[in-house]
């Protein structure tokens, strides 16, 4: 699981920094997660091809989360893209997209398929043979949603040294790592535990931006390997996170600890201060393991 940071910062784009987006790499699937202005340059910037991205997931519509979006598809288009792009995101976001779209008669060349979320509960939204994705619901000005991306158990691993002693034939080893006991040529049973071993633990990440302090959240996302979790404020402008709807840092962390996740990332931060270091010293006075997000970072779990 590679998580690859393009924007993490809040709202106004600047010279050296830009708003959220990343990407995470997760059992070969290539999410887009969050599509802020500038998203496609980042792209290019961090060699992520273009054409590996066909989930893209869209927690809400605050500029500076999917104003990219109608750039990267219609880049998708100029590059030739033949195969189906998947956008999930609150609903109104067709309408925006296709607007724009239908304005400058530059309708796709691809399949785009739309996906409105309107629940106000966790959903299921993603689901194939090695992943699920749900919805995280957060709270924030406007209809917001958090993204659970969890591993499903792979196969078991086959235990090579095993298998030569009982003199196993190639041809079983599929139903041996799928779990199956095996009966050798002389009548002699073979339970799977002694020719396999256990498969790696699924991993999951948690990701949640924007939303005020919701301990909510706590129960959907306990035990995660990775949880990002927005702090666009240091404890001193606390006062603002209210009003504001976005969290501190010691209040990120907090959510870490309750939830008993593995690692916090912190992100999406105000652009008032001089070091993003100060987020990681004040979170760390609640939950020890946290790191930090930054534009081109990589975390590799």
């Amino acid at each position: 699981m590679k998580l690859n940071i393009l924007g993490c910062y809040a709202a106004t784009p600047r010279t050296l920094t830009n708003p959220t987006s990343q990407v995470l790499e997760i059992k070969n699937h290539m999410f887009l997660i969050d599509c802020g202005e500038g998203t496609q340059v980042q792209l290019r910037k961090n060699k992520i091809k273009f054409s590996r991205i066909n989930h893209i997931f869209i927690s809400h519509l605050h500029g500076d989360h999917f104003f990219g979006l109608p750039g990267l598809i219609s880049t998708f288009r100029l590059l030739g893209r033949e195969k189906e792009v998947h956008v999930y995101g609150p609903k109104g976001i067709k309408e925006a997209i296709t607007l724009l779209l239908k304005l400058g008669d530059s309708w796709t060349n691809y399949p785009l398929r739309f996906h409105e979320l309107t629940s106000k509960g966790p959903e299921l939204i993603f689901e194939d043979e090695k992943v699920t994705v749900e919805t995280i619901p957060l709270n924030h000005r406007v209809y917001t949603n958090g993204f659970l991306f969890k591993e499903k158990l792979g196969e078991r691993k086959l235990n090579v040294e095993a298998v030569a002693k009982y003199k196993i034939d190639k041809c079983y080893f599929q139903n041996i790592k799928n779990g199956k006991d095996i009966k050798s040529d002389d009548g002699t049973f073979i339970p799977n535990a002694e020719l396999t071993f256990d498969p790696t633990k699924p991993k999951s990440y948690a990701y949640c931006s924007d939303t005020g302090y919701y301990p909510k959240i706590v129960e959907q996302i306990k035990k995660v390997d990775v949880l990002y979790h927005e702090s666009t404020f240091l404890e001193s402008e606390s006062h603002l996170s209210p009003k504001t709807k976005h969290a501190t840092a010691k209040e990120a962390a907090t959510i870490a600890k309750k939830a008993d996740v593995g690692t916090l990332i912190l992100g999406h931060y105000s652009t008032r201060y001089k070091s993003i270091e100060l987020f990681k010293d004040e979170a760390e006075t609640i939950f020890e393991n946290v790191e930090l997000a930054n534009d081109g970072k990589v975390f590799d779990f």
